[in-house]
């Protein structure tokens, strides 16, 4: 039988995830299709004795043909309790034989297909009143569901039934019960049909609906630990930037927006859901306290929240989210990117085996104490709260690293001290690598690779850093070349982990509008065309593919009409899970557009798509937050400071331009050369300037700029002043 051993992982990363156990390297293996798949995590199934099926029609064809049932599984390699149920029940012959004989067994990737995942996770929310991974559902041929649950245990406990008894029940029910059945899966699609279609239009939304969306989230503020609601605890990086830029506005709520931002920035920083030692954040908390995280770490979470502190340390120049913001990228550049070829892995998976949980992030004291010299311990002790009871359930001696109060040491020199913890750090991240490390999938998103080019664009202007903005820019070009074809558009995969090839997955929409504000991030970085071209270029298709002419705003694929069960459905996304909606993305990116070019489709479309949802979008409180960022670049003027020029002054200006972050003001920096090579609109506005004449910066709103500004001090003035 073959053994389930995830080994390790380093930056430089190779990994073999399943070994052979000594009798298994005796005899052949049959492995089950999804030897073949290119998905890591599909791959993980492969040993497993299921008759697994990727997504696709010929799983449905044969289900017709067999007249079985489908049973869905979807999960993800990051996903703790979808390695649970795998061993339990997946690996189990029982178990296997049972869905053989009744059943034809789909696995599906959900980071691989968003599409599949998100419909099928609105149909089991349905039924049960609760989504998340594992994803179990039950369809009929048709790809319709009639029932689903998450993780089913194997045998009956946590108030759950079994899975062998689930899986006997539903057999049964498709065999005898038939109409019941399809009854149960025709009201089933009613019910995602009618949630995933938004009736909620209104004319005209501007500042008070944008009130509301900011009061929405302000409510929900913990005072004593930061963060909104309680436990579990997400970070909702585009509600911080929301707040952020209503700060940096002014104003009578912009203290209480700072206070809100910076008390959650910090105690995230301070918390377990914050890797303290390689940099980088986990991607929720268990408690209401920041302490106990989920450890898996995601390229979508820290590109959000290193755009965050970074917007941050531009606003509120705190230089404790400029050390954060740089220990983000120092993680995801030691492990989540691929330095060679450019590009952002996918995720770290939580755990490095099954009967890990969190041991390779936790520590226990005489970990620490057998590493440090007694004056390091003591420091590490006291800033990192290590105790003999520490917060893990399944081993309360381990403790996960957090800050409960200052960063240094009670008493005493508090340089000796820093110096202590530093070494300390350092000596603890060096141990900690020697540990099996959880797995790196080093597939390289479409979409998510669009958010860590964004970031690092963001991060690398905000701090000054030059070399995160020449890896973004590597990174895009990567991309492009890779997965952006004019007529065929985006594919959603770059590329997969272990150089894996695969049939073409094409782009949802998240795809177009993260790489198309990517692209113009970087033509706002460097001054070069190009960026700019091909970033109307993914907007003209993505209008083209997704708008609804008809009933406004964007559907999240293409419509596809051999489309199987739930992917019939068409949906708009509206909310902030777990990645930016791509509704408010994409009027982001067409907004940008329109205060580049003289088309006024752009911004028409951009309003059309807000309007859409103006009339229900209050509602969604903390999960709007980018419809916000969105609705606020759509009412204030944008506002373009073009600074031109190579030398000291150019990058003092520069600087002085991107203080105070604000959504609807871009910092566009050009070489004398680049300046008969402009955008349409931006080219008919910017005044003539002599090259004799040296750096200068030109700030522009709307239709107009004022005169050349040749210094520092100028430029903030002219930036403050509202025309």
């Amino acid at each position: 039988m073959r053994r389930r051993s995830r080994v390790l992982a380093t930056p430089s990363g190779t990994i073999d995830w399943y070994v052979m156990s000594d009798a298994s390297l005796k005899n052949d293996v049959e492995l089950n299709s999804l030897s073949r798949a290119a998905s890591a995590y599909l791959r993980s199934a492969q040993h497993q004795p299921i008759a697994w099926n990727e997504w696709g029609p010929e799983a449905f064809a044969r289900a017709k043909r067999e007249n079985k049932p489908v049973l869905l599984d979807i999960g993800a390699v990051w996903c703790h309790w979808c390695h649970v149920m795998d061993r339990e029940s997946y690996e189990n012959p029982a178990t296997a034989e049972i869905i053989n004989a009744n059943f034809v067994a789909v696995k599906v990737d959900r980071d691989e297909r968003p599409d599949v995942d998100t419909r099928y996770q609105a149909a089991v929310s349905a039924i049960s009143g609760q989504g998340g991974w594992p994803l179990t559902a039950f369809l009929t041929p048709d790809g319709e569901p009639y029932f689903g649950g998450t993780y089913f245990p194997p045998e009956e406990r946590y108030g759950r039934p079994s899975f062998q008894r689930v899986l006997l029940t539903m057999a049964d029910a498709y065999a005898n019960r038939r109409e019941e059945v399809q009854e149960t899966a025709g009201s089933v699609m009613q019910a995602i049909e009618h949630n995933e279609t938004f009736s909620g239009r209104a004319g005209d939304p501007g500042t008070p609906l944008l009130a509301k969306l900011i009061e929405s989230i302000v409510k929900q503020f913990d005072e004593r630990n930061g963060g909104f609601g309680s436990q579990p605890k997400f970070p909702h990086p585009g509600a911080l930037d929301l707040l952020i830029d209503a700060a940096a506005r002014g104003g009578a709520d912009a203290a209480h927006a700072q206070h809100v931002a910076t008390v959650t920035l910090e105690k995230m920083a301070a918390g377990g859901i914050y890797d303290q030692l390689a940099g980088g954040f986990h991607r929720y908390s268990v408690d209401e306290r920041w302490i106990v995280p989920h450890f898996e770490k995601m390229a979508y979470d820290n590109s959000e929240l290193l755009k965050a502190y970074a917007h941050a340390f531009q606003t509120f120049a705190e230089p404790q989210f400029a050390h954060v913001a740089k220990d983000i990228l120092r993680w995801m550049d030691e492990w989540l990117s691929d330095r060679e070829l450019g590009g952002f892995y996918a995720s770290q998976d939580a755990d490095d085996s099954l009967d890990d949980d969190g041991d390779y992030f936790t520590w226990t004291r005489n970990e620490a104490a057998a590493i440090l010299t007694a004056q390091e311990f003591e420091a590490a002790t006291a800033y990192f709260n290590l105790r003999a009871v520490g917060d893990m359930h399944h081993n309360p001696a381990k403790n996960v690293l957090h800050r409960p109060g200052p960063s240094r040491t009670e008493g005493g020199d508090g340089a000796v001290a820093d110096s202590l913890l530093e070494s300390a750090k350092q000596k603890m991240y060096a141990a900690r690598l020697l540990r099996k490390t959880p797995y790196i999938d080093k597939t390289v998103y479409t979409g998510w690779n669009g958010m860590c080019i964004a970031a690092y664009l963001a991060a690398g202007r905000a701090l000054g850093l030059k070399a995160p903005i020449e890896f973004a820019l590597k990174s895009l070009d990567r991309v492009l070349v890779a997965a952006w074809d004019p007529e065929g558009g985006l594919a959603h995969v770059v590329a997969y982990g272990e150089g894996i090839a695969s049939t073409r997955i094409p782009g949802v929409l998240e795809d177009y509008a993260f790489v198309a504000n990517a692209a113009l991030d970087a033509w706002e970085a460097t001054g070069e065309l190009r960026y700019f071209t091909v970033a109307r270029e993914i907007a003209d298709v993505m209008l083209a593919r997704f708008y609804d002419a008809t009933g406004g705003g964007f559907f999240d694929t293409e419509f596809d009409a051999t489309a199987l069960g739930a992917l019939t459905v068409r949906r708009k996304p509206l909310q902030d899970s777990p990645t930016p909606a791509g509704n408010p993305v994409a009027a982001t990116a067409l907004l940008r557009l329109a205060a580049l070019v003289s088309d006024p489709v752009y911004e028409r479309r951009a309003k059309e798509t807000l309007e859409t949802f103006a009339g229900i979008v209050e509602h969604f409180g903390l999960y709007a937050a980018n419809y916000g960022l969105a609705l606020r670049r759509s009412v204030e003027a944008p506002v373009q400071i073009c600074v031109v020029g190579e030398d000291a002054l150019a990058d003092e200006l520069a600087v002085t331009a991107t203080a105070r972050y604000q959504v609807n003001r871009s910092v566009v920096r050009l070489r004398p050369e680049q300046l008969g090579h402009l955008p349409p609109a931006l080219a008919e506005t910017l005044p003539h300037l002599p090259p004799a004449e040296g750096s200068v910066a030109v700030v522009c709103r709307g239709n107009s700029c004022l005169s050349p500004i040749h210094r520092a001090e100028d430029l903030l003035a002219a930036m403050t002043v509202k025309h």
